[in-house]
């Protein structure tokens, strides 16, 4: 299999207008990643940030044991939380989207003299976080919720003593794996001179024209502004995800791995579908991973066009990234799917994985 591949699919996608960047990255435990595409882009991650969330949020939970954070209930971490309908809630439930927890609500429409005005100061996001906490119904089937994870980002930075979810991932994984430059919110990006060269996201009027350099997701921002939240507000280059993705890999299966070991509950299945805790599960069909990635996998999608598919049995990681919402996250006539295009990159990425290029002698 050519590596000639992929960058013919990456080059086809873009000419036929999936997304103007587009970079992707594969690996196998213990390896290198290989590159391909725009590899020193960042991209906006967008949910992708969940699974970096987790992960650090199970590395804060672990060097804790006597708080139990892991079950510690949303209200006993978040102040604005008490007295609402998510008070009671575990941590766990949050993470694995089985809180009952709507799954998107616009908090950051609020309007004053006319205007959105984003982000937010302190005292809105104290407003904004309790109808977050308050938007709960007493269902707690599997329901994918951008909320949950906000609140879960908000609970577990003041546990942690910072100021964000964004700062909680910069500290619990972008520094251990010594992904700096690559890797991080847009603020810390920035502030190191690492956040160029930055693919653009939609060209949103209310925002000042072309989204650059700061998250996508408009509660992400209203929260966090260049920092990040819970669910997203991570930017970071193929390669990056790719060592993210490995390192965890080798973390799960008890490798030796910069992030150390790490709980399964990360990715444990669960009742009622495929969502696990900071990952998705592959579905039975129709799966976004394609057709060669196992049915253990588990990774995670952004809707910025990002994602990351880590199978533990053949101990293989892909990462595709795109900006597929510039200009416009709408559906265009003649403009391929993001659904398709998935699918098709993440089984080259598996077949050139399994080739063993790239293996290293020792793992770094």
């Amino acid at each position: 299999m050519s590596a000639r591949k992929v960058d013919d699919l990456l080059h086809d996608l873009r000419e036929a207008g999936l997304a103007p960047d587009l970079a992707a990255a594969t690996c196998r435990l213990g390896e290198r990643p290989r590159t391909f595409g725009e590899a020193k882009t960042r991209f906006d991650l967008a949910s992708v940030t969940k699974s970096m969330f987790a992960v650090a949020f199970a590395r804060l939970a672990a060097r804790e044991p006597s708080r139990d954070l892991l079950h510690a209930e949303l209200g006993s971490l978040l102040e604005e939380a008490r007295g609402t309908p998510g008070e009671h809630v575990p941590m766990e439930r949050l993470l694995a989207h089985r809180a009952g927890f709507a799954g998107h609500v616009a908090l950051w429409l609020t309007e004053v003299d006319g205007e959105v005005p984003l982000p937010f100061d302190a005292t809105m996001r104290r407003a904004a976080l309790v109808r977050a906490a308050s938007a709960r119904h007493d269902d707690e089937a599997p329901v994918y919720s951008d909320l949950g994870y906000l609140l879960a980002g908000e609970a577990a930075a003041r546990a942690a003593g910072l100021a964000s979810a964004g700062e909680l991932v910069e500290r619990e994984v972008v520094q251990p794996l010594g992904l700096e430059d690559e890797l991080g919110t847009a603020a810390t990006l920035a502030a190191r001179g690492a956040l160029e060269p930055v693919a653009p996201t939609e060209d949103v009027a209310f925002r000042g024209g072309t989204i650059r350099g700061l998250v996508h997701d408009e509660n992400a921002f209203a929260f966090a502004g260049a920092g990040g939240a819970g669910h997203a507000g991570m930017f970071g280059t193929a390669r990056a995800v790719a060592v993210f993705g490995e390192a965890a890999l080798a973390g799960l299966l008890g490798a030796p791995s910069a992030l150390g070991p790490l709980p399964g509950w990360l990715v444990a299945p669960r009742p009622g579908g495929t969502l696990r805790a900071g990952f998705d599960g592959k579905s039975e069909s129709g799966s976004s991973a394609g057709s060669r990635f196992g049915p253990r996998s588990f990774g995670h999608l952004g809707f910025t066009g990002t994602s990351v598919w880590i199978d533990p049995d053949a101990r293989v990681v892909a990462v595709l990234l795109t900006n597929r919402v510039c200009p416009t996250r709408e559906s265009v006539p003649g403009r391929p799917s993001i659904r398709e295009a998935r699918p098709r990159m993440n089984d080259l990425l598996y077949e050139i994985a399994l080739e063993g290029e790239g293996r290293l002698e020792e793992r770094a």
